[in-house]
């Protein structure tokens, strides 16, 4: 069995999570599915200041990625005065596919939003990904449903003219 940590990631990790952004996003495109698109570097470097950027090491290797935030207005509008935590742009080591990480990362979440007074655990992702949503929800998310965003302006460009599937965790 694989020994996990999950801590901040650093500055000095920001080529690793851009090269998994690009192998995610190839991965995306090879499936016909909405795919990312090439992230400001600015935006990841503001998310390693405040400390918002993660990463999962198992064998002394970065297995996986993510993003989190309090606050996501541009998707979750009115619900977003809901004390939650928002967990954005999971990428994978291809190295560590299939090992069940986003259920690492909802257990953590959840003790990560406990800690910091929130009811909630959410994410979304763009689209109606049939596997991606029966994924989350395996791993305790309920899904929501669809939604048409109202104004993408500050969202990255996948977003734009896109509808999003929400999850949450009620804690």
């Amino acid at each position: 069995m694989m020994e996990l940590q999950i801590q901040n990631s650093a500055l000095h990790d920001i080529d690793s999570i851009f090269k998994f952004y690009r192998i995610a996003t190839d991965f995306q495109k090879a499936k016909s599915m909405v795919y990312w698109p090439e992230f400001d570097r600015k935006l990841i470097e503001q998310e390693l200041e405040e400390n918002r950027q993660w990463k999962m090491i198992a064998d002394q290797d970065i297995a996986c990625v993510w993003a989190t935030t309090f606050d996501d207005p541009d998707i979750w509008e009115e619900r977003n005065d809901d004390p939650a935590v928002y967990i954005h742009r999971i990428a994978t080591n291809p190295n560590f596919r299939g090992k069940n990480l986003v259920n690492t990362i909802v257990n953590w979440s959840i003790e990560y939003a406990i800690a910091n007074n929130k009811k909630f655990v959410r994410l979304d992702t763009v689209g109606e990904n049939r596997g991606l949503i029966d994924h989350y929800r395996k791993c305790g998310f309920n899904f929501l449903g669809l939604k048409k965003l109202r104004n993408t302006a500050g969202l990255p460009a996948h977003y734009d003219n896109a509808s999003v599937s929400l999850f949450e965790i009620k804690l």
